[in-house]
């Protein structure tokens, strides 16, 4: 399928890049461009090629929330419809297979901000400020409220919602809504590197550990702890776990059988 507005690649050790390709609207979501996402990365989670997803944006910000050219005239259903359509992606990551990595700097805000808190994994460049920025114009973020507040808890959560401050890289780290900040100059580098590596692993031990995760993530304690260990149960049972068992044995690097 050709886009218009993102750009896939395939790049080496099993890893393909979307890119958010708006630098001239700091990669605003269109309606076009979250269909386009939506369907990228449905795409690459059918691909097996494909082991890990990087996602990042194109010029100096990673996604500044949405496109408010498209706001007026529409009646509420309409509404509804067209803020589903953009909040797509940010529910789709976390019902693919494959692990989602995102690669932000400068700013992540609204739905920007929203996505990078939907990925599975976040590098960031030390330039990176985020924020749910839409109370400041009238509207909210109560979209991209969810998956931050899985990220930052519920106080910090209405407090950025309500409040619609900008925070820092620093700040972002340590509420959780980042795993890594590096130097924005080495960002493009080491976001891949960091993609190939968790590429090396166990293509169906990711697999089964993302798709558990998700699953289990709202069952009550005890329910998750037995969610669990069925997984783990399937899992021992793959070819893979037992490449992996006898290469660990053998002293050797794996040779994963992806089943």
């Amino acid at each position: 399928m050709a886009f218009q507005d993102i750009l896939v690649t395939s790049q080496k050790d099993h890893v393909a890049t979307i890119t958010l390709h708006r630098p001239k609207q700091m990669n605003t979501f269109s309606t076009r461009m979250a269909q386009e996402l939506n369907q990228a990365l449905l795409d690459l989670d059918a691909d097996p090629g494909v082991r890990v997803i990087l996602l990042k944006g194109a010029g100096k910000a990673f996604c500044a929330g949405i496109d408010v050219n498209e706001l007026a005239g529409k009646t509420p259903m309409e509404y509804q419809a067209w803020i589903e359509t953009m909040e797509l992606p940010l529910v789709t990551i976390s019902k693919l297979k494959k692990p989602v990595i995102a690669q932000v700097q400068g700013v992540a805000v609204a739905n920007g901000m929203g996505l990078a808190a939907a990925a599975d994994l976040v590098i960031a460049a030390d330039n990176v400020r985020m924020g749910l920025t839409a109370i400041n114009v009238g509207l909210n973020c109560v979209g991209p409220v969810i998956p931050v507040s899985r990220c930052v808890g519920r106080k910090k959560a209405l407090e950025l919602l309500l409040y619609g401050d900008l925070i820092k890289a620093p700040e972002a780290l340590s509420l959780g809504l980042v795993n890594k900040l590096v130097p924005k100059d080495d960002l493009e580098d080491l976001a891949l590197t960091w993609a190939a590596e968790l590429a090396k692993k166990s293509p169906v031990a990711v697999r089964i550990a993302k798709t558990a995760f998700y699953r289990s993530e709202d069952l009550h304690y005890e329910a998750r702890f037995a969610y669990m260990n069925e997984a783990f149960a399937r899992l021992c049972s793959t070819e893979d776990a037992k490449e992996g068992v006898s290469a660990f044995f053998e002293k050797r690097p794996p040779q994963w059988q992806e089943k």
